[in-house]
């Protein structure tokens, strides 16, 4: 395992996804200083994931194809820029526009970045992953309190600030760009095998994509993204609501539950290790059901704090497991799974959030969070199969 690449990675991972975190967090001051509805807020959320995830794909595609290390230092420029704009402007139409820009740098930097890690992790795949993803989990966690932090200082406006960190790290990774080069598909550079694949066999060789386990795999997916964005984009109004805490407060419960998350995501990658992937998988689904109904039903906030601390841990131990399954579902098209996984699967929950908002306009915030059990209840059949269609390719 390539620490130094790793860290880098997870570098521009956490300032890339710092801005994901932030825009859940914008969303009751944009309520409250402007004066949008539920519905409108949601498709703030829509904006981010249709420009995150539909590219996603497309550039994971490019990246199994030849090398592009230099969109890994694009990610961050872009996502900075985006929020920058969404900061500065009060016209709804130019802060979806910043947001779109904001979701575009998050579809450059996964694909590139997830393939890169998964070359350089070696045998501990999930582990290697779970390293690289937590930066991104510690950007969503970050999110809030930067936003809470920046607003405080300079109001709305002060977000644009953030545009100085992505840059920072936006000129790091494009001075890095020759050595992630090596990286490359053809996994050579000067006629030699990369350190990381160097007197090994190609753990690819031999073996087949299994398009329907992944699937099953990516259905799973998509009904953690739904949980985890309905709780991403409408735990702080959640807690206004049921609470009546302040926004500041608010802010801080999304602070917890994806602080959690990252301790969740480092863990998942070590038990997917010991004890395999669909395992560890089947297994955090099963225990989030009791914890969402129960949280759900709640009046004490600071029962509820203590619960969302074990919902944040649970959602994200899946994570990094379910990523590498992918990739070893399709060994072929590595980063093309790593779009699909992290980018639209992880992202279509986005697409759901608008229906959030019209429950939320309807019948109370609260609603949203009655409904959320269900999808844990989904993924654990979904991932029950998983295994039966794998055949003779071992997934751990």
């Amino acid at each position: 395992m390539q620490y130094k690449i790793l860290f880098l990675l997870f570098a521009g991972h956490l300032i890339t996804d710092v801005t994901q975190g932030m825009v859940p967090a914008l969303l009751p001051h944009f309520i409250a200083e402007y004066g949008l509805s539920y519905s409108a807020a949601g498709f703030l959320i829509l904006a981010l994931t249709i420009s995150s995830s539909i590219v996603q794909p497309a550039f994971g595609y490019l990246a199994d194809k030849k090398s592009l290390p230099w969109l890994v230092a694009l990610g961050p420029l872009l996502a900075g820029i985006g929020i920058a704009i969404a900061g500065l402007f009060h016209q709804y139409y130019i802060i979806v526009a910043g947001i779109f820009i904001c979701g575009l740098g998050v579809a450059a930097f996964h694909p590139e970045g997830a393939r890169i890690a998964g070359k350089v992790a070696g045998e501990k795949k999930a582990s290697g992953m779970s390293f690289f993803s937590v930066g991104g989990n510690a950007g969503f966690a970050l999110g809030p309190m930067v936003t809470t932090g920046l607003i405080l200082l300079l109001g709305l406006k002060g977000i644009s600030l953030y545009l100085v960190p992505a840059v920072i790290m936006s000129l790091i990774l494009f001075q890095a760009v020759g050595r992630l080069s090596r990286f490359s598909p053809q996994g050579k550079q000067n006629g030699e095998e990369l350190r990381a694949d160097q007197n090994k066999p190609d753990e690819d060789d031999g073996l087949h994509d299994a398009w329907g386990a992944f699937v099953l795999l990516t259905l799973a997916i998509i009904c953690r993204s739904i949980i985890h964005q309905g709780m991403n984009t409408f735990l702080p109004s959640y807690w206004i609501e049921v609470f009546h805490a302040s926004k500041e407060e608010a802010s801080l419960a999304l602070t917890i539950m994806l602080g959690m998350g990252v301790l969740g995501n480092l863990a998942g990658g070590r038990l997917g290790d010991r004890f395999g992937y669909q395992r560890t998988v089947l297994v955090a689904f099963l225990l989030l059901i009791p914890q969402l109904f129960i949280f759900s039903n709640l009046t004490n906030a600071i029962a509820a704090t203590i619960l969302l601390m074990t919902i944040g841990f649970t959602v994200f131990v899946s994570f990094s497991p379910m990523i590498v399954m992918g990739q070893l579902f399709l060994p072929k098209r590595a980063g093309f799974a790593s779009g699909i996984t992290i980018g639209l699967a992880v992202s279509v929950g986005g697409f759901v959030a608008p229906l959030w908002g019209k429950l939320a306009d309807f019948a109370g915030v609260a609603a949203v969070f009655h409904f959320l059990p269900v999808f844990p209840v989904l993924a654990v059949i979904l991932m029950y199969f998983v295994p039966k269609l794998l055949g003779q390719q071992a997934v751990q």
